[in-house]
């Protein structure tokens, strides 16, 4: 019988459980791991340039998919390069299953000085994953990868981490039998309490002007949102809820959630829902938006209540769930206003028409791409000035999983996330849009995406700077650009050298060409937008506390 080892299991594991690709940088403490992956061929490993864009890649892998995503790090140094994308799932609730090697068993936690040993690595991943493990004997690998993949995937997801030192991953041990039936532990999803749930209909019912907000949480439950939707509710989301039903539905808001013309309606809602929704800071002006006065909350997490808004009444379980069972409960009852519809219509072209015309003169190029985008390519984005504005919420999407950014607004992540996605099941496009800055943190990863093909479009937003800071610097640091100007290469010479297919649009007319040129590449292909030539992007302030006050 050839050999079997912890490397071999975990190997199979990872196949056994529906993953098809795995992100990771190759070294010394996880070589059985990736030795194991190699010789059965059944999963593809795709080699990073780096810890931290393997773990953004298997983000975006899983949000494009739907279901878990995972990387493979190496220790101390090497685990330490991954926190930053361990951070960025657990903001945007990614179900990512990350493995780590460590030193062997002998020497953990003693101070020997071990190759890459450093202090509490564990400690350091459970203080940036959801959860955090150490398999410490071959006996109970399988049991902890068990419970580990299923609480990535367990409501409120996220990243949680599993570290396997060395000796553990070259132990020979029996094949488990119980690899060839692998039930994941996931929680069958709960409605909650019927008495709570009656209440909210009963509240619902009475309503004349309801909307419903849909957050993180409920951003896959399409069924019973059209629902809820046909009976009358009014649809917001937050950006990371986007098309939870189409976006171009008749009661649909979008992510068009913190806008004057949207407030002003809020006024006049007599019920929001909001359900599976953070309300977090970052987008509702750090809690000073005004929300309707009648507020019911619908949470998996208990610890949702009181975190942000205050609500009237707060009901426990599962977003998808408790939806349904409250369509069920108000089929025929609902008695909405006979203007709401067209109220809610109205509230949506004065808030696209406001919004518009803060954009200068990028104010079409949302149209200009949705309309040379297949409609189910991949959206995938980085926190530029480009995204954050229109590219947020301007850009109509049809399904949530289109709909991939860094939820936790740092720079970076955005075309490696898009790299990852463009390896999830199907054959979507993806575009992923970058500015200079976000793009030449993580650069080395376009070598990634031309060794195994990636299928993305890298659009680069170039205004030779870090635009936004700069804008905040000029309001309120007298104009000094401290650190705001970094250089870069030249991205045709760039692309040259990486042997990429390059197009630069130095007037927004032109993209409606050369974008589609650049999507019908089947691979990676670099595209620059101009904006030094294009015009500078009006000011934007993403909080209040970047807006200059009046003396």
């Amino acid at each position: 019988m050839a050999s079997y080892n912890v490397g071999d299991l975990i190997a199979e594991f990872i196949h056994q459980i529906g993953i098809e690709v795995v992100f990771g940088v190759v070294s010394v403490h996880n070589i059985p791991m990736v030795d194991g992956l190699g010789r059965r061929n059944t999963v593809r490993v795709v080699p990073a340039r780096g810890e931290m864009g393997a773990g953004h890649m298997a983000d975006g892998y899983a949000r494009a998919r739907k279901g878990l995503g995972c990387f493979i790090t190496s220790t101390g140094p090497g685990a330490a390069n991954a926190p930053g994308a361990l951070v960025e799932a657990r903001f945007g609730s990614s179900p990512v299953l990350h493995l780590t090697g460590q030193t062997a068993t002998g020497d953990l936690d003693k101070a020997h000085g071990a190759v890459h040993d450093v202090p509490n690595q564990l400690g350091m991943l459970r203080a940036t994953s959801k959860r955090a493990y150490r398999i410490q004997t071959p006996q109970r690998a399988l049991g902890i990868l068990i419970k580990a993949a299923a609480e990535a995937l367990t409501p409120p997801m996220g990243p949680v981490s599993v570290e396997i030192p060395i000796d553990v991953q070259l132990t020979e041990i029996e094949r488990p039998a119980q690899l060839d039936n692998i039930r994941l532990p996931i929680p069958t999803p709960e409605a909650g309490d019927p008495a709570s749930l009656n209440h909210i209909a009963e509240c619902a019912a009475k309503a004349s002007r309801p909307v419903l907000w849909c957050g993180t949480g409920a951003k896959f439950a399409r069924e019973p949102v059209m629902r809820l939707a046909d009976m009358g509710f009014g649809v917001v989301t937050s950006v990371n809820g986007r098309a939870v039903i189409p976006e171009d539905h008749p009661m649909t808001l979008g992510a068009f959630n913190a806008v004057r013309p949207v407030e002003d309606l809020y006024q006049n809602v007599d019920l929001m829902i909001v359900a599976g929704g953070r309300m977090r800071g970052h987008e509702t002006r750090d809690l000073h938006l005004k929300l309707p006065a009648h507020l019911i909350q619908i949470d998996v997490d208990p610890e949702a209540y009181g975190r942000t808004y205050t609500c009237d009444h707060f009901h426990v379980g599962d977003s998808t769930a408790a939806l349904a069972a409250l369509a069920d409960r108000l089929e025929g009852r609902m008695q909405t206003a006979s203007s709401w519809r067209t109220e809610l219509a109205g509230t949506r072209d004065k808030a696209h028409a406001a919004f518009s015309e803060t954009l200068g003169p990028y104010v079409d190029m949302a149209a200009i791409m949705r309309d040379a985008m297949p409609d189910d390519a991949l959206w995938v984005r980085d926190v530029t000035i480009s995204n954050t504005t229109w590219g947020n919420r301007l850009l109509p999407l049809s399904a949530p999983e289109q709909n991939i950014y860094p939820v936790g607004a740092a720079i970076g992540p955005g075309y490696q996330m898009g790299i990852g996605a463009a390896f999830a099941e199907g054959s979507r496009k993806v575009v992923a849009m970058t500015g200079d800055g976000g793009f030449f943190l993580n650069m080395t990863e376009i070598w990634t995406a031309v060794q195994e093909k990636a299928d993305v479009v890298i659009m680069v937003m170039n205004d030779k700077g870090y635009g936004v800071i700069k804008d905040i610097q000029d309001t309120m640091y007298g104009s000094r650009h401290f650190a705001a100007d970094p250089i870069g290469p030249n991205l045709e010479d760039l692309a040259k050298l990486a042997g990429l297919p390059f197009w630069r649009v130095e007037a927004l007319s032109e993209l409606s060409t050369k974008l589609p040129e650049a999507i019908a590449v089947e691979g990676p292909a670099l595209l620059e937008v101009d904006m030094t030539r294009i015009g500078k992007y009006p000011r934007y302030f993403g909080a209040p506390y970047y807006v200059k006050k009046k003396d």
